[in-house]
């Protein structure tokens, strides 16, 4: 870590924060590539990055690995400078957290590096109060009650699903899922800006495909916006 953080540094980029559940997957990855031997992202019957960091823990809306062999952390990390599929990896200045593990067989060491960029961890009522306030300073009041209510059933409400049965009355209606919260869309950003509006009904739910985490690795969260 000390190492990438020095050459992000030259390169004038943020240093990167220790993250123990990439450092628990990058151990296990570790251990499993001592064990099989020629090294390898992935072996039979192992679970793909995404998949093996988000069991261990983490959540992230990008995430990178460098692998290697070799006798000392500083000959590791000179090789990966001196690659620039490895070197891209980890002066990447969308990357903020790193874990990484060595694990030391007859002699040799067996190195993982995994690399994301970090998503916290929301409830659906953190991700209301924060879209609420971007939403609330362009001027439109926001709604409580069974409107709240209604914005939740639709943000659920699956693709293709009729929209008669939620008694929606607003003049806008938009649900969007990404792991950027409380960064609104540029279709509800123009439709606050046109002064069409005076209220706003603002619903999280489950991200679609998430109810399974930690299979759906990526984390993201689904809201929906109803104009008034």
């Amino acid at each position: 870590m000390d190492l990438s953080n020095r050459s992000r540094a030259e390169a004038g980029v943020a240093p990167l924060q220790w993250d123990a559940a990439l450092a628990a997957a990058a151990r296990a990855h570790a251990e499993r590539m001592a064990q099989e031997g020629p090294i390898a992202h992935r072996y039979g019957g192992e679970a793909d990055l995404p998949e093996r960091a988000a069991t261990a823990g983490a959540r992230f809306s990008l995430i990178e690995e460098n692998i290697a062999v070799g006798q000392s952390p500083a000959q590791i990390h000179d090789g990966w400078m001196r690659s620039p599929g490895h070197h891209d990896n980890l002066i990447n200045p969308k990357i903020d957290h790193i874990g990484v593990a060595l694990v030391s067989v007859r002699g040799v060491l067996y190195a993982v590096a995994d690399y994301s960029q970090s998503v916290a961890t929301l409830t659906p009522a953190d991700v209301e109060w924060k879209v609420g306030a971007v939403v609330a300073q362009h001027g439109v009041a926001l709604a409580t009650g069974e409107q709240i209510e209604v914005a939740r059933r639709y943000c659920a409400l699956d693709e293709g699903k009729s929209l008669a049965t939620l008694g929606l009355k607003a003049r806008f209606l938009m649900r969007w899922q990404s792991p950027e919260i409380p960064k609104l869309p540029p279709e509800l950003e123009q439709a606050l800006a046109s002064g069409q509006y005076t209220q706003a009904a603002v619903g999280a739910c489950d991200a679609k495909g998430a109810a399974n985490a930690p299979q759906a690795a990526f984390t993201a969260y689904r809201v929906a916006v109803l104009l008034y």
